[in-house]
C-alpha cells in the first residue's frame, strides 16, 4: 500500500475540495490517460487496486505511470465513542483529487489494450472518470 515514509504531522486538517486541478492536468509521461472528472478522497487501497487491474489487464506489457500519491491522513474516532475527547486516531491514508488530475498514465501498448485496461482500473474507483489520449500519439505501437 502506498503512504508516506514519515510526515511533519501525524494528523491534518481536512480542507475543502473546490475548483479544478492547476497542477497535474496534463498526460506527461504516457500516451493515454485516466481522468477524475470531480473531487474525492481516493485511498490507498483503491489506488492499489487500479493499479493492479491495470497491469493484470496489460499482462505486464508497458509502462504504468501513477500521478496520484496518498499523503493525507484519513482520522477515525472509535464505534460507540462520545464526543468530545479530541481527533480520532489515523485509519489511512487519502490521496486529495480534484477535477481535472490525472490520476494513471499508460504507455507502449495498442490502443485497444491501453483503453480497455484504463476503462477497467476506471470502474475500481468511486468517481466518474475519463479516458484521454496525448495529442501528439501516433499509432506507431
Amino acid at each position: 500500500m502506498l503512504s508516506p515514509k514519515r510526515t511533519k504531522y501525524r494528523k491534518k486538517m481536512r480542507g475543502r475540495m473546490h475548483g479544478k486541478a492547476s497542477r497535474g492536468n496534463k498526460i506527461s509521461f504516457g500516451d493515454f490517460g485516466l481522468v477524475a472528472m470531480e473531487c474525492f478522497w481516493i485511498t490507498n487501497r483503491q489506488i492499489e487496486a487500479a493499479r493492479i487491474a491495470i497491469t493484470r489487464h496489460i499482462k505486464r506489457g508497458g509502462k504504468v505511470w501513477i500521478r496520484i500519491f496518498p499523503d493525507m491522513p484519513y482520522t477515525k474516532k472509535p464505534a460507540e465513542t462520545r464526543m468530545g475527547k479530541g481527533k480520532g486516531s489515523p485509519e489511512y491514508w487519502v490521496a486529495v483529487v480534484k477535477p481535472g488530475t490525472v490520476m494513471f498514465e499508460v504507455a507502449g501498448i495498442s490502443k485497444d489494450l491501453a483503453l480497455s485496461a484504463i476503462r477497467l482500473a476506471g470502474s475500481k474507483l468511486p468517481i466518474k472518470t475519463k479516458i484521454i489520449i496525448r495529442r501528439d500519439y501516433e499509432q506507431a505501437v
